[in-house]
């Protein structure tokens, strides 16, 4: 008994189905096919009738099984679904190839109720019907009786204990048979030629068994003709029956009961003989198969004897053949010894296996980093506590306010100082033994050839017993290895005395004791043990090393490199403290048994005063004569030219008063922080304070200035010559409020710029000095006359090479200046220049105001290179800074063109006609929200070449160059 969902009906006595059994199929098939069936090929040539399609059934869409019955034309095909048992007419365009996988039998199976074949045609509908409404959809229970040619079971049905069959007869839909036929007869015959309408017209769309929420397919009743129903079969069968009671007309019609039991014995007897030829001919069926087989498989053992006697011919060369193979592979996975062998060595030893020493190399490594460490000297712990002493030492004497104690705190240095030149001497001693700079090379080779091996360590800290690991891991692979390769030369020795033996024993001109068995031995034997022993050595050679062992090997190499880097940050630390150490003994020395003094600076500066009361005596004497009616031209160029050389030899003496003040403020930095405190008259501090700018020698009276008007109406602005270079004097108004401001600005720009010096692209300033008679602060820089962008654009626009070069040099101060957090505020074009026309720096700082203040000066005497939230009242920033450097870009690509603006107030740079580099670094510049930064516009495409043109020119330019400052 079968439990099937029924999926489909025919007509009044079949139907489709599926095996409950098989639910969990259809729904895979389903969802594979859905998967499956959009990517694969439609069908373009003409479809074979017996292959299974892919097809898109009309009222779902979805994908589907099917055979192609019938083309109707060339464009549709009646399909049937063979998985459900309905048809459709589809078009080429919905059907697909499917892959070999799915070419499988179908899951639905054809059903024909038991006993019962159709009545006349006007009834088929409503039989049709009736079937429908009873069992569509819904499960039954199918009992097989018979299986037709064509696939179709004959068998009982019944629905909730309801025989179906009988249910049809009974409503008159179907008669039952007067004979059923045997299985090897078709049981589809028709009662009626005529054609039927379609049995699918009555088919109600709804859901199949596991196939949510897809739609059962059905028949498309506009598109397909009525099926014809075919009782051929049906016919045939009652006609066969009826003759078989017709009475002959020699037969006694008196004994009707014993006429009925004769027919039922030939019946059976019937049965029984066609039973007995079918199980004949099955058996004859067998016996041939056998014999085909058993010729099969004769032909192989025939094949198989030959081939094996084909082999015995050749049995020990092919054996000697296979070893010497494998000997070939075994020396090709091998490396020659070291080249130190001599010949005799390297001719009777082995060959060395690369892969089992290919860890050598990280053995070694291990060595070298744990035997040969480099160990720390004994004398660096002292050394550095000491060095923390005389620090602390030396921090309590730069910070004391009671002059009275500073003898006893100066004692107490002196002391510490002593005991710091013995640990420094212990400790120089013991790192001359060391060989730090040949350790360094050494590891840093070792590193770099590791990694070129191993790869990229990684960053897990590992420790020392991963070596310990990694040495148990070794020494286990060399004693297998060892073990291993001592079988086989063991047996390759034997083999080769064997060969010895055979040579002497074939050697006629020889006499030999030994008899053919002696000499041939057991040597099948010894090839297998000698083949066997070379196969074991090739699977150690040759096998990679698993998860477990490649974790060894890393975490001992991860080991190895952090030793490396270890031993090599001792090795810079040891080497930074001797040079540190050896600096300290060499300049302690000269003051060991003495302290610095200021004499030789008073000494100068008592010089310069002096220098100075001569020069205001000549200046006077030089005016009486000028002022004088009887004045000699010959006399007064003799004065002029000694008070030229007065003002040259006070300058020099400024300068050696500058080099004293260096030396001095070394020694306070480095030695003597106490100098200050005791020498307070010799202003060290201002000096250092100052970053070496501040003089007080200097005087505005020493310098034979010209005003410069023309350059600047709102503060003194004059020029000068100072050792034939000329200068400009800026002088600003200050109160005792701002001075010490000025001078923290000054020095703080002043140590920006001595870090590049001439390629900062920034001026530099030479000296800054307070005039004494006037509230006033000068600031003496170097004078680049008419080199400002302004006065160049003015006179000769730059082009776009030179544009190129210039703003690059910019660029790179505002870098440099950011980086310092010092802000501009106020980038214009008469205080940016153009030096010689290729390099950019920038100027006039007013270190009296704040960059907020600049900006604000900045703003009213050029809004055109003022940031819109500046306008707005923002403070300045490094993001104003850019967006001025963008208008003077902006301004040197286009001149004095006009500029449209937009609402926020930057330029509208969509409407201008640019170089694309130049538009596109304009564009991250002249915005409102986030600019580019320094740096970042200096990395920009727009000066990849800058670089280039800069070095080229670099060299050509002097040191002192001449340019305007505005």
């Amino acid at each position: 008994m079968e439990s099937v969902y029924v999926s489909y009906v025919e007509d009044a006595v079949t139907f489709w189905g599926q095996a409950i059994s098989r639910i969990h199929d259809i729904s895979e098939l389903s969802d594979k096919l859905d998967r499956t069936c959009p990517t694969m090929n439609p069908v373009f040539a003409t479809p074979d009738p017996d292959k299974i399609y892919g097809g898109m059934f009309t009222a779902d869409k979805c994908w589907y099984r099917c055979k192609l019955q019938k083309m109707l034309n060339d464009d549709q095909y009646l399909a049937t679904y063979i998985d459900y048992g309905n048809s459709e007419v589809l078009n080429r365009s919905s059907i697909v190839e499917l892959p070999d996988d799915l070419q499988f039998p179908a899951i639905g199976q054809k059903y024909r109720l038991w006993g019962l074949q159709l009545q006349e045609c006007s009834k088929i509908e409503q039989g049709l019907k009736f079937l429908n409404q009873l069992i569509a959809d819904k499960k039954v229970s199918v009992q097989q009786k018979v299986t037709n040619k064509d696939g179709t079971i004959t068998g009982q049905v019944w629905h909730e204990n309801i025989d179906v069959g009988e249910e049809v007869a009974n409503k008159g839909f179907a008669e039952k048979c007067k004979h059923v036929s045997s299985p090897e007869v078709k049981k589809d015959p028709s009662v009626c030629a005529l054609k039927t309408p379609s049995p699918w017209a009555s088919r109600k769309l709804e859901k199949p068994p596991m196939r949510e929420p897809k739609t059962l397919p059905v028949l498309n009743q506009n598109t397909i003709n009525h099926k014809e129903s075919n009782t051929w079969m049906e016919v045939n069968c009652r006609n066969g029956f009826t003759g078989a009671r017709v009475r002959s007309p020699d037969v006694n019609f008196g004994n009707t009961k014993q006429d009925s039991r004769l027919l039922e014995e030939i019946k059976l007897l019937k049965n029984e003989r066609d039973s007995l030829i079918g199980k004949s001919s099955r058996l004859e069926s067998q016996i041939n198969k056998l014999q085909i087989d058993l010729q099969k498989e004769k032909e192989v053992s025939e094949e198989t004897i030959h081939d094996l006697e084909g082999n015995l011919q050749s049995a020990v060369g092919n054996k000697l053949k296979s070893l010497a193979s494998k000997i070939e592979i075994l020396r090709s996975v091998s490396s020659s010894r070291e080249e130190s062998l001599n010949v005799f060595r390297a001719a009777t030893h082995r060959r060395e296996n690369a892969n089992v020493h290919s860890e050598d190399d990280l053995l070694q490594a291990v060595i070298v980093v744990t035997e040969d460490k480099l160990v720390s000297p004994s004398s660096l712990s002292n050394l550095d506590e000491t060095w923390a002493k005389y620090n602390l030492a030396q921090e309590t004497i730069k910070y004391c306010s009671d002059v009275t104690k500073l003898s006893l705190l100066i004692n107490g240095r002196d002391n510490v100082q002593q005991e710091l030149l013995s640990a420094v001497d212990c400790f120089i001693l013991e790192v001359d033994e060391l060989p730090l700079d040949a350790r360094a090379t050494d590891l840093e080779a070792l590193l770099l050839a590791l990694e070129s091996v191993y790869g990229a360590p990684c960053d897990r800290k590992e420790t020392d017993a991963v070596f310990d690991d990694f040495h148990k891991w070794k020494q286990a692979k060399m004693e297998q290895f060892t073990c291993v390769r001592n079988d086989t030369d063991n047996s390759l020795g034997t083999l080769s005395s064997w060969f010895c033996s055979i040579k002497e024993f074939f050697d006629l001109s020889l006499e030999t004791s030994l008899e053919s068995s002696e000499v041939v031995g057991n040597i099948d034997e010894t090839l297998d043990q000698i083949e066997s022993h070379v196969s074991k050595e090739l699977d150690v050679s040759l096998v990679e090393h698993d998860k477990a062992d490649r974790q060894i090997i890393i975490h001992a190499y991860n080991r190895v490199v952090q030793c490396i880097h270890e031993e090599l940050h001792l090795i810079s630390l040891l080497a930074s403290k001797y040079s540190t150490s050896t600096e300290f003994k060499k300049s302690i020395v000269e003051w060991i048994h003495r302290s610095p003094n200021i004499n030789q600076l008073m000494s100068v500066k008592k010089t310069i005063k002096g220098l100075k009361s001569q020069l205001r005596w000549k200046l006077v004497e030089r005016s009486s004569m000028e002022d004088s009616e009887e004045s000699n031209e010959t006399i007064l160029a003799e004065l002029k030219e000694e008070i030229r050389m007065l003002r040259n030899t006070i300058f020099s003496e400024i300068f050696r008063e500058q080099e004293e003040y260096r030396t001095l403020s070394s020694l306070v930095q480095k030695w003597f922080p106490e100098l200050p405190l005791i020498h307070p008259e010799a202003g060290i501090l201002n000096y250092m304070n100052s970053g070496g700018l501040l003089s007080g020698s200097v005087e505005r009276d020493l310098f034979d200035a010209e005003p410069m008007k023309e350059l600047s109406s709102k503060r003194p602005l004059v020029r000068a010559e100072i050792e034939n270079r000329m200068v400009l004097l800026k002088g600003y108004s200050v109160g005792v409020d701002t001075e010490e401001n000025v001078v923290e600005r000054a020095a703080k720009y002043k140590q920006v710029w001595s870090s590049l010096k001439d390629d900062s692209g920034l001026m530099e300033l030479i000296c800054l000095f307070f005039c004494k008679a006037d509230p006033l602060v000068y600031l003496i820089v170097p004078f680049y006359p008419e080199e400002s962008l302004g006065a160049v654009q003015a006179k000769n626009t730059l082009t776009s090479h030179e544009t190129l070069k210039v703003m690059s040099g910019v660029a790179h101060g505002l870098q440099i200046l950011h980086a310092a957090g010092i802000i501009v505020g106020a980038l214009h074009e008469n205080n940016v220049f153009a030096v010689n026309r290729e390099k950019g720096i920038i100027g006039d700082f007013d270190f009296t105001r704040d960059a907020n203040q600049r900006s604000s000066i900045t703003m009213v005497g050029f809004p055109h290179v003022t940031a819109p939230e500046l306008k707005l009242g923002h403070t300045a920033t490094e993001s104003s800074d850019m967006y001025a450097y963008g208008c003077l870009l902006l301004w040197l690509s286009l001149g004095d063109a006009k500029i449209t603006r937009k609402q926020d107030g930057t330029p509208d740079l969509s409407q201008l006609t640019l170089d694309p580099k130049v538009k596109s670094l304009l564009s991250g510049l002249l915005c409102c929200g986030d600019r580019l930064r320094a740096e970042e516009v200096k990395a920009h495409e727009y000066f990849q070449e800058a670089s280039i043109l800069c070095s080229t020119t670099s060299d050509e330019l002097g040191e002192n160059t001449p340019a305007d400052f505005a």
